[in-house]
């Protein structure tokens, strides 16, 4: 028997060609938000106040490949109440194993979003790539880092509390391997890079076989992944929208206060 129990059978199964769903990203902050949804107007609720394990990322210095403080940051961990019920809900199926969720970062405060999308990323894409530019360098940069909110009608996904990044752990503390850094902006962060890469090593098997588990548990509770950021995952925004083919999303901008 597998120290993972009934949950190997989630390590060992594939996760399915991601093309529709980075089709389905494109255009997704036009998507409706259905404001007489009963659950627009949620209040955000802090989830580690709630056994759930994490720490904010971006308050933190040991986070790289920052290595300080972001300004703005928070040290809370905020998600409507509806989503945290949801982790709360993959917590008790991972705990059979041993294992719990552990949270980088969720409700995200616009200064941080700016901060990334409009000098940091855009800086580091140019030092690797520096053909870039104008529209081609943000199509890149908005490969993984969406713009800051300047539209109720469109926010930036973290600035609904419905979207979160994490990964998996052992309760007693320790990560599994995901096969890159957390915020790591290359194609082995995209959620698919082991289930066609070639020469696979032990690291890349178990990464494979990690990154599976974590997109099983959450998937099958209704969260849509990002496909390619594999500890992106989000319910009720627009992007969960767009990727699970709804019609409107549940939640606009979240107020933190």
């Amino acid at each position: 028997m597998s120290i993972f129990g009934s949950l190997e059978a989630l390590r060992q199964r594939p996760i399915p060609d991601l093309a529709a769903a980075r089709a389905a990203r494109k255009g997704f902050r036009s998507l409706t938000i259905d404001r007489e949804n009963p659950a627009y107007g949620e209040a955000l609720v802090d989830v580690t106040e709630q056994g759930i394990a994490g720490q904010n990322y971006y308050y933190s210095s040991h986070n790289p490949p920052y290595w300080h403080r972001i300004e703005g940051a928070t040290p809370k961990l905020l998600l409507r109440a509806s989503v945290a019920a949801k982790l709360a809900r993959v917590n008790a199926r991972l705990k059979e194993a041993g294992l719990e969720l552990y949270l980088f970062d969720a409700w995200r405060p616009r200064e941080v979003q700016a901060y990334f999308h409009d000098v940091w990323m855009p800086s580091e894409i140019q030092k690797r790539r520096p053909e870039l530019s104008g529209e081609e360098l943000l199509q890149e940069v908005e490969r993984y880092w969406a713009a800051p909110t300047g539209n109720a009608n469109s926010p930036a996904p973290h600035a609904t509390g419905a979207a979160t990044d994490l990964s998996l752990r052992w309760i007693s503390g320790e990560l599994l391997w995901m096969g890159s850094i957390f915020d790591d902006v290359t194609d082995i962060a995209h959620r698919d890079h082991f289930e066609s890469a070639s020469g696979m090593c032990f690291s890349d098997e178990e990464a494979r076989a990690n990154r599976r588990l974590l997109h099983w548990v959450m998937s099958e509770e209704g969260f849509a992944s990002h496909p390619d950021e594999w500890w992106h995952f989000s319910y009720g925004d627009q992007l969960w929208a767009a990727l699970s083919g709804e019609t409107a999303a549940h939640y606009g901008l979240a107020n933190s206060e």
